[in-house]
């Protein structure tokens, strides 16, 4: 729901606003609210917002909304779940609350220049980075073997890979594709792609406010998914698979889907024997917010670390649900501008620290936000110069064994 001028004139802006979040599931528990402060206390930007999530819920209730749309600071939410994973109340604060309060912003033109940009280009070229849909699929040129996609190939395949957005265009991030596909092959997976006929999953726009965008990309691609023959989606990037398991049903778009480290951990034992480099670092690993806190995989990148020779594994002192956040998420990925103006440190800066408090050798992710988050990290790090930062499909590929 979003809200107009057309309000009754018995019900207030605030109260408008507060019964359209009960259109959420399980939205109408916001009415539980304990005004606790955990909510804000665990929020890692919630010290610089005027309105962290417990004070937006006191000020709703006092009918004084407006006074949240004046301000710019709900920006730097990024959507990490956090709050609403600690809720003793378990209200959906992240996307009942924050996300449409970022509607409203949208709507009022209170929006920082960088995100109108990020949510101009995915509205124009189907990803927010502006680059050309044609370009799509041009990281197979890294490769030595062909990676078919569906229009061309013209047949049934067991598998559909969603590559998405960052695994596509960004340059560093393209390792970690090409790895995933190294790691594809050698377990003989029938996959195809939709190069230039995917578009972006959009989950991060919709998390950044803008849900008739988010719409319009999963119709989208809902189409391309109609066209073609597969039995499952597999995807390397969490929001898109977060959107395509959670939030594509409701548009009547349904497909079996599955994160690459799941699919990978299932077939763990095929792989073993062709892990033969050893690679003696000690690794930790960092949850992505919608790996772990929004879907609850947690075991399955653990599984592929611990089958890697010669790999030793750590924890951070923040792991699994109490991961701490790249800062990506929610359309973090597209404020760092904004975000670095408000608190003069970014969340990343924050992670590699405990990377580098345990004495890691390499920091292991699973999103493709986050290598070259953190890489641009630990440059402001001390102590981090030693720190490499890789995907877990790049660690796999690095273990396999040379194809002849």
């Amino acid at each position: 729901m979003t809200i107009t001028a057309a309000q009754t004139q018995d019900q207030s802006y605030s109260d408008t606003f507060y019964t359209s979040l009960f259109e959420v599931e399980n939205g109408e528990r916001i009415k539980a609210c304990l005004q606790c402060g955990t909510c804000s206390g665990v929020c890692p930007f919630g010290y610089l917002m005027g309105f962290p999530p417990g004070r937006m819920i006191a000020y709703l209730r006092a009918d004084r909304f407006e006074n949240i749309l004046k301000t710019d600071t709900v920006w730097m939410c990024v959507s990490c779940y956090a709050c609403t994973s600690v809720c003793p109340k378990e209200i959906p604060i992240t996307l009942g609350l924050m996300t449409r309060t970022k509607e409203e912003l949208l709507l009022s033109g209170n929006v920082p220049t960088e995100l109108q940009d990020a949510l101009m280009n995915s509205q124009r070229y189907g990803n927010p980075l502006g680059e050309s849909p044609r370009k799509r699929a041009e990281w197979i040129k890294g490769l030595d073997f062909e990676i078919p996609t569906f229009r061309e190939a013209r047949r049934p395949f067991d598998i559909l890979w969603f590559v998405s957005d960052y695994p596509s265009y960004h340059p560093r991030v393209q390792l970690t594709t090409r790895a995933m596909a190294k790691i594809l092959r050698a377990l003989n997976v029938d996959f195809a792609i939709l190069g230039p006929e995917e578009n972006s999953d959009g989950d991060s726009q919709r998390l950044a406010g803008e849900r008739g965008l988010f719409e319009m990309l999963a119709e989208k691609n809902g189409i391309s998914f109609e066209r073609y023959d597969f039995k499952q989606i597999i995807t390397s990037d969490p929001h898109a698979y977060n959107a395509i398991k959670n939030e594509y049903p409701k548009l009547g778009i349904e497909y079996p889907v599955q994160h690459f480290t799941e699919f990978v951990a299932e077939r763990i034992e095929d792989l073993k024997s062709k892990l033969i480099n050893q690679i003696e670092r000690r690794v930790t690993f960092h949850d992505p917010c919608y790996l772990g806190r929004a879907n609850g995989i947690y075991d399955a990148p653990r599984t592929l670390l611990k089958a890697i020779p010669g790999l030793e594994l750590v924890e951070m002192p923040h792991n699994r649900t109490y991961s701490l956040c790249c800062g990506g998420g929610g359309g973090g990925m597209w404020l760092d501008g904004f975000q670095w103006e408000k608190a003069h440190v970014r969340l990343s800066e924050w992670r590699i620290q405990e990377a580098v408090s345990v004495n890691a050798d390499i920091l292991a992710v699973a999103c493709p936000y986050e290598p070259p988050r953190f890489e641009d990290a630990a440059k402001m790090v001390q102590g981090a110069g030693r720190l490499a930062v890789k995907d877990i499909a790049e660690l796999i590929a690095d273990a396999l064994e040379p194809e002849d």
